[in-house]
């Protein structure tokens, strides 16, 4: 039986918008911010995002999960990739700059020659990365808590996608949270049996001989489900003709004033970036002060 995330009716303002409006904003939102890389553009942006966000009434007891995973890549991101080798920053922060280190820096006791090379101007590329992965995140995050999930399939169809496609993508939805309970049936059917995964040692041939009472399980029923669902659509001819839904979606006017909000965000963004040519990487003054202190 497949399962969804942890939606519950919250009673929120976000509830009250048509999903399909909520997916245009959010697409909406995503093309008109990966526009910019100008701290103020992606500061609002942010802002927006928030509200949006809080919108939701999502406690962190729900999302903390999905959290730990967007604060696990921004660090991958911002830490690793632009802060320490700068690759992240390639093509948009130009060359040279502000040395916040010079290069071949010696780190002390173990006299290591370290080629750091951080700039002033990446550690601002840095926070402009954080303003914007942050403000997607925010976004896109909230999406499986806050919308029901027996509206997936119509709410793609509503957006004007095929029947297959509609489907496939509430079958999508659906797959992470049901990948997880069976998971954790199957961790907690082996440790009934006395398997421990806190003893998992070794190499890593035999850490993956070790797991595998876990991983096998869950994948192979993870085949047979797939195969179930499948089976049950060719029964009942699913494809071979359009089909309805259950549910039906109307638009509101607070539906059609989001909409008109998605449009004028991404239109400007699109006029600002390509008709004035405004947007893009900028560092303020006080910030390059900072290197002559």
């Amino acid at each position: 039986m497949l399962i969804t995330w942890r939606y519950r009716l919250r009673n929120g303002l976000m509830e009250k918008f048509d999903p399909r409006a909520r997916w245009i904003f959010s697409f909406a939102f995503l093309f008109a911010i990966t526009m910019f890389w100008d701290a103020r553009f992606l500061l609002l942006f942010f802002i927006i995002s928030v509200v949006w966000y809080f919108l939701g009434r999502v406690s962190w007891h729900d999302s903390r999960r999905g959290w730990y995973l967007v604060t696990f890549m921004m660090f991958m991101m911002i830490a690793v990739n632009t802060i320490i080798t700068g690759g992240g920053a390639g093509g948009v922060v130009p060359p040279g700059g502000h040395q916040v280190w010079p290069q071949g820096t010696t780190i002390p006791l173990i006299n290591w020659h370290f080629h750091f090379g951080l700039t002033y101007e990446r550690l601002w590329f840095a926070i402009c990365q954080f303003l914007r992965i942050g403000g997607i995140s925010a976004i896109f995050l909230i999406i499986p808590y806050t919308m029901d999930p027996r509206v997936y399939g119509v709410t793609f169809r509503g957006l004007g996608l095929p029947d297959r496609f509609a489907y496939s993508m509430e079958l999508a939805f659906r797959y992470v949270p049901t990948l997880a309970r069976d998971f954790g049936t199957t961790f907690d059917a082996q440790r009934a049996r006395g398997y421990e995964l806190e003893r998992v040692k070794g190499g890593i041939v035999k850490q993956i001989i070790r797991i595998a009472p876990l991983i096998v399980p869950v994948t192979m029923n993870s085949i047979l489900t797939g195969e179930d669902v499948t089976n049950a659509m060719d029964l009942r001819c699913f494809g071979t003709r359009p089909r309805t839904w259950l549910y039906k979606l109307t638009f509101h006017w607070q539906d059609y004033a989001l909409v008109a909000f998605s449009i004028f965000l991404l239109v400007g963004g699109i006029v600002t970036k390509y008709a004035f040519h405004i947007g893009n990487f900028w560092v303020p003054d006080f910030w390059l002060r900072l290197a002559d202190k």
